[in-house]
């Protein structure tokens, strides 16, 4: 055996005919070398399929993740630009006020839907006091109705206990509105059927009870129904405050200051 493997390594050194038939055998044997390979280059390709799509998926939840925050910064942005809107119309409206006025805001409402009440930070520690008149950008919200240290419930003027002098800007018709328990309504009371009461007419406080200054506004005059059976009219505004959007709040006024009696007077 080693001699003739020593006699193909002479021979394929020295006879040029072994050289050609190596390269035969070698042409013949490459289509084994290419089937045995196989296993192992489908093995590469299949391993490279995997990792690209590990990665592609990898990609997309990262790509699908920045996109809902992008999603979520783009509506906080809308959701600050609303709030910077509103706080700048109330702005306007603070500088429209002649008494003192202080920012609050609106934390809770009442659940109660007979009662039309709402929640703002601030208390007696923050020396706001019963039946302060509350306001927002558009006009009167209502008054402060009860008081904790650091909160306060507020009456809207729809609450069916609320009523407020208010009178006709055109004109100077004074009346009194009344709030129905219908959030977008209110009421005028004993409204004379020979009044100059229209619909689109302005309604602004009076200044009358003390409670509102006089000239904030309070409603837009929607209907007015005449009977011609009927001594007075039914007239129905709607308010011009956001009873039911608004969130920052005016609080107008500060709180009275008691006068003590001098000791000599009480004795007296």
């Amino acid at each position: 055996m080693i001699l003739f493997a020593v006699l193909l390594i002479v021979s394929d050194l020295n006879w040029s005919k072994m050289r050609e038939g190596r390269a035969w055998m070698s042409l013949v044997v490459t289509p084994l070398q290419w089937l045995v390979d196989l296993p192992s280059r489908a093995a590469d390709n299949l391993s490279g399929v995997l990792v690209s799509r590990t990665t592609l998926l990898s990609d997309n939840e990262r790509l699908r993740t920045e996109a809902l925050q992008l999603e979520r910064k783009v509506q906080q942005n809308a959701s600050l630009m609303a709030e910077n809107i509103r706080l700048r119309e109330l702005l306007d409206a603070g500088q429209r006020v002649d008494e003192p006025v202080r920012l609050v805001e609106l934390i809770g409402v009442n659940p109660d839907p007979f009662q039309h009440e709402v929640i703002i930070n601030h208390g007696s520690e923050d020396s706001v006091y019963d039946g302060q008149p509350v306001l927002d950008a558009g006009g009167v919200m209502g008054q402060v109705v009860s008081l904790s240290h650091y909160t306060s419930r507020v009456m809207l003027i729809t609450d069916a206990r609320a009523a407020i002098p208010v009178e006709v800007n055109r004109n100077g018709f004074r009346a009194i509105a009344l709030g129905k328990g219908v959030l977008g309504e209110l009421e005028l009371e004993h409204v004379p059927d020979t009044a100059d009461v229209r619909e689109g007419d302005l309604l602004v406080t009076s200044g009358l009870g003390g409670r509102f200054p006089r000239g904030y506004p309070v409603g837009i005059v929607g209907e007015v129904v005449r009977d011609p059976g009927q001594q007075f009219v039914q007239v129905r505004a709607r308010p011009s405050a956001r009873l039911d959007k608004s969130r920052h709040l005016l609080l107008v006024g500060n709180k009275p200051q008691v006068k003590e009696i001098p000791a000599e007077v009480a004795s007296e």
